[in-house]
């Protein structure tokens, strides 16, 4: 027990020992009275005190740890030394006769205290620590920023689709340099540089859990893997499962994050192959005719085949279907003499620096289905410069968009045609906007010769949808240059 000074507790003035100090007034203390006031009770019975012998120096006013004065209580204080205060006020000088006592507390007082009676045994409400405030504030602040976050994050989450990024390609982590030097002329070492990057696919076809194999390779180290489309077209379209076979013989699940049949391009988002080595990519606008290139892939189911051979030719207009419509493939693409067969499709064409230069699509044959035969020394590679472009599409929304103009050309019986005759312009289309009709001829798009319809079809589709085209359009035995804002199409 103390006899420290509170701020919250006020004086009894019917005590003796809670008198003004004698420095202010010199006459004897009243006596102190016995009993307690009217409406109090005590918790036992009082018995009365004799009067005390007057005291020079009374003490000051004594608070029980509890806070409540002795005067409330049914007997006199027990006397004990003063300790030092505990509280953080300063104990206050008695008040000089004349002047209304005050108390300090944690308000902006000072405040008139007032004796005790029947309502003074309630004690003043103590007000929160300022510093509460801020802190609380704070962790409201905190709370809600959390929970946006949160929100957010669930809503981007559901919004897109697994596997996509944001900002495509520049959102991923790709490999940009060479694992080799471009003079090197060794295919071993090229071997030996991209087969870690190179998987297989085994994707349900028809209803057949394994029916479809072919090859791909890895993109970055998110997990992406780049193939052909009609490797992983039919269990897309079902829903049905795709494993990936990495360098190592280990088998991942595959999710198709996107695919363009247009391109014959697919993206898949591949579990667990972030720790896969990625494969450069490099350029095939720089390859000449007669450049060494290496096709990697598992021909016939074979994994981790490597062939050799050259560049046969470039800018190859060829179609990897027979169908017309605007979903065939058609390729502007770079033919060569490496051993391609089915199996092969999906996977990478490289330069002697280790660059993947292409994607393996098709194979030219005598007759039959392509997947009825083998290689003939004609294979033809998507260019990396259209892989990235689509790739890059997929990334961000898990779709591609190829260009149209709204015209239909005709694609066959054309051996001596100077150009794509359009045999019909769709109405509110960019053709029609730009003024072409029927029986137009169109021989040139840019710089670029066309000779027939599927030549036109492979030179609008290296553009984008929004760009701004020439062509060269014969008439009537004469020749003009019209500019028309190509459209675009998912597919």
């Amino acid at each position: 027990m103390s006899d420290e000074h509170r701020p919250d507790e006020q004086p009894d003035p019917t005590r003796d020992d809670q008198a003004p100090e004698p420095s202010y007034d010199e006459s004897p203390a009243p006596e102190e009275p016995t009993q307690p006031l009217a409406g109090w009770s005590a918790s036992t019975p009082v018995e009365p005190e004799p009067e005390p012998e007057p005291r020079a120096a009374p003490p000051a006013p004594s608070v029980q740890p509890d806070g409540q004065a002795y005067g409330m209580l049914a007997g006199p204080p027990p006397q004990r030394e003063q300790a030092a205060p505990t509280v953080p006020f300063a104990p206050q000088p008695a008040t000089p006769p004349g002047q209304q006592p005050v108390y300090f507390g944690p308000g902006p007082g000072p405040y008139p205290q007032q004796p005790y009676g029947p309502r003074a045994s309630v004690r003043p409400t103590r007000k929160l620590p300022l510093w509460v405030w801020p802190a609380v504030a704070a962790l409201a602040l905190v709370v809600g920023l959390l929970g946006g976050l949160a929100g957010g994050a669930l809503q981007d989450q559901l919004a897109s689709r697994p596997g996509t990024v944001d900002n495509g390609l520049e959102g991923v982590r790709t490999q940009t340099a060479a694992p080799l030097d471009a003079d090197n002329g060794s295919v071993p070492a090229v071997a030996q540089a991209l087969l870690p990057s190179t998987v297989q696919i085994v994707a349900e076809f028809d209803g057949e859990a394994a029916g479809a194999t072919g090859s791909g390779f890895v993109l970055d180290r998110e997990g992406h893997v780049v193939t052909n489309n009609h490797v992983v077209a039919s269990a897309a379209e079902d829903e049905g499962p795709i494993v990936v076979i990495d360098h190592k013989g280990e088998r991942h699940e595959a999710t198709v994050v996107g695919r363009s049949s247009v391109y014959d391009l697919a993206v898949l988002d591949v579990d667990g192959a972030e720790s896969l080595e990625p494969a450069a990519l490099g350029a095939s606008q720089v390859l000449h005719v007669g450049d060494s290139v290496i096709a990697f892939g598992a021909p016939l189911g074979l994994s981790q085949t490597v062939t050799s051979g050259i560049v046969s030719a470039l800018n190859r207009p060829v179609t990897t279907s027979g169908d017309s419509g605007d979903d065939s493939s058609y390729i502007n693409a770079v033919q060569t003499d490496a051993a391609i067969n089915p199996g092969n499709s999906g996977g990478p064409l490289v330069n002697l620096a280790g660059e993947v230069v292409g994607v393996n699509s098709a194979i030219a044959t005598t007759g039959g289905a392509t997947n009825e035969s083998g290689n003939i020394g004609v294979g033809f590679a998507i260019p990396i410069e259209q892989v990235r472009t689509t790739v890059d599409q997929i990334l961000r929304t898990g779709k591609a968009e190829y260009p149209v103009i709204g015209a239909q050309v005709r694609t066959g019986g054309e051996a001596d045609a100077s150009g794509a005759t359009i045999t019909e312009v769709m109405p509110d289309t960019p053709a029609e906007r730009a003024g072409l009709k029927k029986d137009d001829v169109i021989t040139a798009v840019g710089d670029q010769p066309v000779n027939d319809g599927i030549a036109l079809i492979v030179a609008i589709r290296t553009h984008l949808p929004g760009e701004i085209v020439e062509m060269s359009v014969v008439r009537g035995g004469e020749e003009q240059v019209v500019q028309i804002e190509l459209d675009g199409k998912v597919g």
